[in-house]
This record gives C-alpha cells, structure tokens and sequence, in this order.
C-alpha cells in the first residue's frame, strides 16, 4: 500500500514551461493596463456603470492586494473620460433671505469666469458712482429739484407771515417749534409791556395767538411735506444717476450669461442692493468696513469643473463627514462665531456629482455619521450642507441654511466579503442602494493564455516601478510562487499586490549584487528573507523540539500515538508544526472523549470531527456489539483552542492504534479530516503542514524512512520548497496521498487492514465481555450487601 500511495517527487512542484516563453527579458514585452483574472467582477462592473437607475451602486468586493482599487479605479476614469462634465456649482447671497444662501448651476467652466465678472463689476461700480455724483450734471439737476421745492416752501412762509402781521402778530420759527409774538405800534411787545396790560387785553391777544397757531401748523405740516417731497425726489434722482451709471454693466452680464436664468434674477437683486445702500458707495469708509461690507458681493464657487475632463472621478481616502458632505466654516467676530456664505466648503460628494466617488468602505463605517448620511444623501438625491455637531457647541453661534444640492452621482465602495455580508444582513437600506457586487477572486486558471497575461502583468509593474527587469527563469519562479501562494498546481494568485512585493524585494537583492537583470536567485533570495523575517516563532519551537522540551517522536514505534500537524498563523506569516495526538482506552461506556473539549479548548469544528470517529467506529465495528469503551483524545502540550477537524484522521488513527494494541510508526505526520464512512477529506496549508514536519526531522535526523500522509485531493495542492522535493527525490523524505483511513492505517501499522480489523474487533469484544462481567459482579455485591 505505501508504494500505491507514495508521490514521486515530480507531483510535489509544478514547474512552469519555459518553452512557452518567446522571449529573454521582460523588456522585450509590452505592458498591458487591462484586468487579469477578473472576468467575473469586470462584468459586474461594466454593468453597474452603464445601468443609469437609481439603487444600483456598486459594491467591490476582494481580499487586499488582488487589485480591487487599483482597477476600479483605471476602469471608472477611463469610462468617464467620455462622459459629460457636470455644471460648476456657485453659491451666492441671498438679499431677501441672507440666512439662505441661494445656489446657481453654470456649464463647466463658467462658474469661476462669473465669480471674476462679479468681483470686476463690484470694483467699477465702486469707482463708477462717486464719480456719477461729482458730474456737473448731477449737481445741477440737484440744485433744481432743491430750487423748486424751496420756492414751494417759500411762498407757503410768506403766506403765513402777512396773515400774522394782519392779526397783529410777528412769526418766529425756533427748534422746539413755531412762536407767535404780538406787535405794538409795529414794535415785538416785549414781556414786561405785555405784563403792564390789562387782563382782558391780554386774553384776547392769547386767543387770537392761539387761533393764529392753529392755522399756522396746518402750514408746517405742508412745509414738512414739502421736506418729504424734497428728500423722496433726490433720492429717486440718486437711484436713477446709480442705474445709469451701473445700469449698462448690469446689462453686459445679463446678457452674457443669458443661458443661465438664474443670472438675471440675481443681478436685478444685487442692482436693489446697491441703489438701497448706495450711501456706501458715495461716502468714503475705513478698509476695514468696506471688507466686511462686500463680502456679500462675492462669489462662492462651490464646485469648479473648469478641469475636470468628462465625469468626475473622486477617491476620497479619508471618508469623514466633512471631507464627504462639506461643512459651514466659521470665524470669531467680537467673541461670537459668526458664519457666512462664503465659508461654505464642499465635500467629495459634491466634487463627484455627477460622476464617480470611490470610498473604502471599511474607513466609511468607521467615522460617525458618514455612513448614514451617504444613505439619506442617495436616497433623497439632495445634500444638505450642515455641521451635525452644532447643536452640541458650548459657545453660541450664528448659522446659515445653505439650498440643497440635487444629487446623481455612482458610488463605488471598496471592502471585504466579511463587510459586505455584514451590511446585507444588517443595513435594509444597504441592499437597496448598492444592488450590484463585484467579486474580486484570488486566483485563476494556470493555463497558456493566463501565464502570458501574469507575464505582461509583470513587464507592465517593473516599467511603471521603475524596476530592472526579469529573465525568463525570473519570471517562471515567479508564476511558480503564484501558485504556491493559492497553494494550487492548477491556479495562480490574483492577488498582484503580492507579486509586486516579491519582484520589489527581488530588485533589491539583484541591485546589491549589481545585476543587470533581477534573475532566478534574486527571486529564491526574496522569498528565504521574507520567511526569515517573519519565522522567529518557527525557529523557537523548532529548538524546543530539539532539545526536548516539546515532545515529538520521528523515530520508533508507539501504541495510542501519532504525529498531528496543525498551522500557526501570525498575521503576515503562518508555518506548519507537528504536535503530538494520545489516546487512551478502558472498560466503561463513556464513548470517546474529547479532553480539549471538556477544559473548552475545543472548537466547534473540532468537537464535530471528534464525534464522527463515534459514528466511524460505531458503523466499523458495533453491529455485532456494544462499544463498551471509555476513550480519551488529547492534544499534547497544547495550551490554546484547537479548532478545525483536519486532525480527525490522525484521532482516529490514535484510536484505533490504543484499541488494538498496535504500535503507530512515529516517523509518520498525519493531515486530512474524515467523514463517518472512513473516507478521507482534502485540508487546508499542506504544503505549510508538510515543511513544518520535514523541518523536525530535519533538526532531528532523517533516517530514510519519516514522511507525511496526506489526502489524496491535496495532491494538487503541492507547490513545495525545492529542499523537501529534493529530498524525496533522494529518498530522505516521503509523501503519502491516500483515499481512505484503511490506507493510512496499513501505512501507519505496517499490517493489513484486515488484520487490524480482526485485533479491534477482538479487543472491542474483550472490553465487552468485560464491562458485562463486571457490571454482574457489581450487581451481585450490591444485592449481598442488602
């Protein structure tokens, strides 16, 4: 059975073909800039940029490294390129309403000409209406309208005067209002002569001043209309000198922005501002005030797409709320935070309007508020400009409610499968805005036409990193390494991000030896220094194995003992380690036990695999019997959870071995799980599980005859280190690839299964037997004792 079962060293490696390769160096390719591998998530792609309906946003999904931003983002900016660029987006004042800054779209380009129009048309109109109001002409028609309303009042005066003198009395107009003093002898009577008359002369004087006061008050009150009058006709004279003065620049910009509606109306509001704070413009102010003053005339160009060619394509690497929706700025103005419409800053969602944001979902959902205010952004088509934390300030401020921005825009979120499910299952709203998933895989077919793509894959990223280039044997080691990355003959990894690094590290080493080209070795050194950097753990329990302190035998045989392989992973690095599996047995009827699982130290998985060899021995063995057994499994020198039920054929091995009294050949590793009908089950890190075993007995001695089992399915999986092929190859080392548990028993034994079958049907029978015999004897003593 072992020569049935024994992998000839040519099955442990694919190599690739060199002979397909029709060149020396990868300078002799040219570069391609299409996605490799990735037919699937392509189409997906495809599909959700060019379906133009809402909801139907795109979700990327892949592992780091297989390329998933880098190619979305090269597929989105070459979609867009072709696409219409969105208007530019401005804010301005509001004149009614300056609490509600109003928004106006211009085509691409325009937004920020209209801001310098405006601020050209402010800078004239300053200069231009203090010179209108220092014409000659100006001046004139004042002094007319002044002129004609004096003569009004005038004549109105003179009136008043000769009805006074006619009832004896002399006018006088004071601050505090109109007096009436009599006359005597066409003299003012003076007090003390007033005084000296008699009462009823005196009465009659006071009445005839009273009646005379009435009928002179009606007089002022026209002589104030007269006032009103003046001061309305020299301000509708001011108004009309200030329009046409500014008038016709206000008509140069209506006209040239007569394809932007909104233009007009602004302007017919900007014109009523100045002529309602014309006294501004006439009179000198400090610098100060006359800042502070025109900040309403200013334009905010909130969104400038006078660059931008086609759509915008946006990847915001920092998804805060501000940096993804904007915010309302603020300064400090005499101990207040005051705010106005030029301190409204955009986000990203509103610089890709109408194109493409690309987002990390992970960095999304990880900063408050970002991911729910995406959600009522997309949903509702707008975006509200506020600050979500005003109403938690200390400090009062002073706000402003920005119009809302019509929303259409694609967007793109970059993340794990883990997330993606997460949202699916968690967020209703996250399946009704992203209805399309793109797949990212970590692996392809390893045929002729893939290789020749990974090969311009490789010619493209050593020209864009500025790298030397490959020889053919540079680059068949490398698509060698792809594979044993996936840990698959027949596939290659996707995951380029990986490659690049090894091609980067390999330049390194090719540039230490001065080499013109990065060749086989400078590949072989990359991988040796990144194990090294990463495998101190390894070393570490590779030298307590050593010395005795971790207890494995590769040599020998042993009763109810095997050798188990388990992976360790550390994040950036993960090896293979054997360790050792026991199993006892006595007479009782507890069945198999696990003791990781009763300290909890066993795993779901785990505990599943461990009841299986109940099933497995109960359908082998107990149709003709009971399993009158207590057996116990444990994992040697194990301090940490053990999960997965790739060991469960080594238990059962370990079992089996106890109940039969037959010794296991310690010099064997066992991986593979097993179902309940003996069949054995592919795993996974084989090629890691048999490099850690190969290295214990490498530190320990070969003696010719030590190996790994594993299951037959994994064959394919094998992409080992050239050291452990060689040492196949020299015999040193062995590889055994089985179907079922009998094959690895006869292996592990060294007898056939029918023996082996006979001794744990002999020794099932016994412990039957014995456990019935007992439990009578125990009966008998427990009925004597009454």
């Amino acid at each position: 059975m072992e020569k049935n079962s024994e992998l000839n060293f040519k099955e442990l490696y694919k190599c690739c073909d060199k002979s397909m390769f029709k060149f020396k160096t990868t300078e002799e390719l040219q570069p391609i800039e299409y996605l490799i591998g990735q037919d699937r998530a392509l189409s997906s792609i495809n599909f959700a940029l060019d379906i133009k309906v809402d909801g139907y946003n795109l979700y990327v999904s892949g592992v780091p490294g297989s390329g998933r931003t880098s190619s979305i983002r090269k597929i989105v900016e070459e979609k867009a390129k072709n696409e219409e660029t969105p208007d530019d987006i401005i804010y301005v004042y509001n004149f009614k309403n300056p609490d509600r800054p109003n928004l106006i779209k211009f085509p691409a380009g325009r937004g920020n000409f209209f801001a310098k129009d405006i601020d050209e048309l402010i800078s004239t109109i300053i200069k231009t209406i203090p010179k209108a109001f220092e014409a000659e002409d100006y001046e004139k028609r004042r002094n007319e309208v002044v002129k004609r309303f004096q003569i009004e009042k005038e004549k109105l005066i003179e009136q008043v005067d000769a009805m006074a003198k006619e009832k004896g009395f002399l006018i006088q107009f004071a601050p505090t209002g109109v007096l009436t003093i009599p006359i005597q002898n066409g003299q003012p009577l003076k007090p003390e002569d007033f005084a000296k008359l008699s009462p009823e002369v005196q009465k009659k004087i006071q009445e005839e001043g009273e009646k005379l006061l009435e009928e002179i008050n009606e007089v002022v009150s026209k002589l104030k209309k007269i006032d009103k009058r003046t001061f309305e006709a020299l301000k509708d004279l001011d108004n009309e000198v200030a329009v046409f003065s500014i008038g016709h620049l206000l008509k140069d910009l209506i006209s040239k922005y007569e394809d932007v509606p909104e233009v007009s109306e602004y302007l017919e509001s900007l014109k009523d501002d100045i002529i309602e704070n014309l006294s501004f413009f006439r009179e000198p102010k400090q610098p100060e005030e006359i800042n502070e003053f025109l900040k309403r005339y200013k334009i905010n160009v909130f969104v400038d797409n006078s660059k931008t060619k086609g759509a915008p394509v946006v990847y915001e690497i920092n998804p805060t709320y501000y940096n993804l929706f904007g915010g309302i700025d603020y300064e400090t103005k005499m101990g207040f935070m005051v705010t106005n419409f030029n301190l409204i800053k955009p986000g990203s969602i509103h610089r890709a309007n109408g194109g493409y944001l690309i987002i990390n979902a992970f960095d999304l959902l990880i900063n408050q508020f970002s991911w729910d205010t995406l959600k009522r952004t997309l949903k509702n088509k707008e975006s509200i400009i506020e600050n979500p934390l005003e109403q938690l300030k200390v400090v009062p401020t002073v706000s402003i409610k920005p119009e809302s921005i019509p929303i259409d825009l694609r967007v793109i979120l970059i993340g794990t499968p883990y997330i993606y499910y997460l949202l699916y299952y968690n967020d209703d709203d996250f399946k009704k805005l992203f209805k399309v998933k793109a797949d990212f895989d970590t692996e392809m077919d390893r045929n002729e036409e893939n290789i020749q793509k990974y090969i311009n894959f490789i010619s493209s990223f050593v020209k864009k990193s500025n790298l030397k280039n490959l020889t053919v044997d540079a680059v068949s080691e490398v698509i060698d390494y792809g594979s044993r990355v996936v840990e698959n003959q027949n596939k290659v990894t996707t995951r380029f991000q990986v490659i690049g690094d090894l091609i980067t590290e390999a330049n390194y080493w090719a540039d230490k030896e001065n080499s013109n080209y990065i060749e086989e070795k400078h590949i072989t050194k990359a991988i040796e220094e990144k194990e090294y950097r990463s495998n101190l753990i390894e070393k570490k329990i590779l030298d307590l194995i050593k010395d005795g302190t971790i207890l494995i035998d590769v040599d020998g045989e042993k009763v109810g003992q095997i050798n188990g392989l388990a992976i360790i992973s550390l994040g950036d690095f993960e090896f293979g380690r054997p360790t050792k599996i026991t199993a006892n047995i006595s007479m009782g009827a507890k069945g198999v036990v696990n003791i990781e699982r009763e300290v909890k130290l066993s795993g779901r998985i785990h505990d599943k695999g461990v009841m299986i060899l109940s099933g497995f021995l109960g359908e082998r063995y107990a149709k003709d019997k009971p399993l009158s057994l207590s057996a116990t499994l444990t994992f040697e020198q194990s301090y940490e959870e053990v999960e997965g039920d790739s060991a469960s054929s080594a238990e059962l091995y370990a079992l089996i071995s106890s109940i039969a009294n037959i010794p296991i050949k310690q010099y064997y590793a066992v991986t593979g799980s097993v179902n309940q009908k003996g069949e054995i089950q592919p795993i996974g890190g084989v090629n890691r599980k048999i490099e850690g075993f190969f290295e214990t007995c490498k530190i320990n001695g070969f003696n010719g005859k030590q190996g790994v089992i594993i299951p037959f399915q994994n064959k394919k999986d094998l992409m080992l280190k050239k050291e452990v092929v060689d040492a196949v190859k020299d015999g040193k080392f062995h590889i055994y690839a089985i179907k079922t548990s009998d094959e690895g028993l006869e292996i592990l034994t060294g007898l056939p299964i029918e023996e082996i079958d006979k001794k744990v049907n002999e020794s099932l029978y016994k412990l039957a037997i014995d456990y019935k015999k007992f439990g009578e004897t125990k009966k008998g003593k427990d009925k004597n004792k009454k």
